[in-house]
């Protein structure tokens, strides 16, 4: 009989590898599902802090490109079961630079980052692998580089789950319209996601991931949480929010306080900018822009400011306490946090990855 005990015991064995790591949001599910996160790899070096405060784990300042397999196999403790996962960066994949033109030669790099990933795993041979990633990379499949990834997994003898298995982030528990591509293969047996943990009805909303924050002010900081701080406005905006309304956009306005931009025919697609979320919905999908009420429908829906930083990550279901900055460091980036949570896997989609794989491997090991 299989007690808790052994699979606690069981659950330390299995050993984490996050590629393309960030700040941690998808380590994060899994350690909060008690699995052994090794390391995280990334490029960024302003993600350190967060990835190792927040999951314990090495982080490894390196480029994909110019890692060594055999290093990263190194990594996993013997007798472990090996788990690789990660989330190649998205932007070439995004529906945003499917309106811009003459990016594909200076995306060709990103886009070469998921058969990057897909040769690590020919060297490494983990156990299990996750990919997550926006759907339009399974939709538009350009030169073939999805297709591709899913055939080394193939040629290298894994079972792979539904490969156009677009999942709705609320399902999971995350307060935000966000939809992402999950994969799961396994050398072990067929595997496959969760079903949805929650229905419609009971989806987390705005109010109930952020409705118990202290108020604060167009670029105050509260004196208890200092990410909890919103970018200042100036007098025009500041009118602009006041006119906003919940679930609207600039549209809202009064004439007098339209942008140039929004008499031009182009300028009309963009409705959701200089908008208000709506408390009693999950929010827009956040992106890394996603403190400044220009970039999209990131407004408060009762205080005349955009979203702070720390409501953005609770947004993206990252916990309330976790850090992302150094207090101890004398200089602040809200860029760099900014982007860092908007381009995060929210941290509960990460935890149902890792309870699927935990449900996987309990069934085959």
């Amino acid at each position: 009989m299989t007690t808790e005990k052994n699979l606690e015991n069981k659950t330390k064995n299995y050993a984490v590898v996050d590629l393309f790591c960030g700040v941690g949001g998808l380590s994060h599910g899994f350690f909060l599902e008690g699995f052994n996160v090794i390391a995280g790899i990334d490029n960024d070096e302003t993600c350190e802090y967060a990835f190792v405060s927040n999951n314990g784990g090495r982080y490894i300042c390196e480029d994909i490109f110019k890692s060594e397999p055999s290093k990263i196999k190194n990594l996993f403790p013997e007798k472990s079961t090996k788990i690789l996962v990660g989330c190649a960066p998205c932007q070439p994949f995004s529906r945003y630079n499917s309106f811009v033109k003459n990016v594909e030669e200076s995306e060709d790099r990103k886009w070469a980052l998921l058969l990057e990933f897909g040769k690590i795993i020919e060297a490494v041979q983990p156990d299990i692998i996750s990919m997550e990633n926006v759907p339009q990379l399974a939709k538009y499949n350009k030169k073939g580089v999805y297709s591709k990834f899913i055939k080394i997994l193939e040629d290298n003898n894994y079972f792979v789950s539904n490969t156009e298995q677009i999942v709705f982030c609320p399902d999971y528990g995350v307060p935000q319209n966000r939809k992402r591509l999950v994969l799961l293969a396994s050398k072990l047996g067929p595997i496959n996601l969760i079903p949805p943990i929650y229905t419609p009805e009971k989806y987390p909303t705005v109010k109930d991931a952020i409705g118990d924050l202290a108020p604060i002010s167009a670029g105050e900081i509260d004196k208890n949480d200092s990410l909890h701080r919103s970018q200042g406005l100036s007098e025009l905006n500041k009118k602009r929010i006041r006119a906003a309304l919940p679930g609207g956009s600039w549209r809202d306005w009064p004439n007098e306080l339209h942008l140039d931009c929004h008499k031009k025919l182009k300028g009309r697609t963009f409705g959701d900018v200089y908008g208000r979320m709506r408390w009693t919905e999950p929010s827009p999908t956040l992106t890394t822009h996603c403190a400044a009420i220009s970039n999209g429908r990131f407004g408060h829906p009762e205080q005349d400011r955009g979203i702070s930083l720390r409501e953005a990550a609770i947004l993206q279901s990252f916990p309330k306490d976790y850090k992302f900055f150094n207090p101890k460091s004398k200089s602040f980036s809200s860029t760099n946090i900014q982007r860092h949570i908007g381009n995060a896997v929210p941290v509960k989609l990460g935890q149902a990855i890792a309870k699927s794989i935990k449900a996987h491997l309990n069934e085959f090991l």
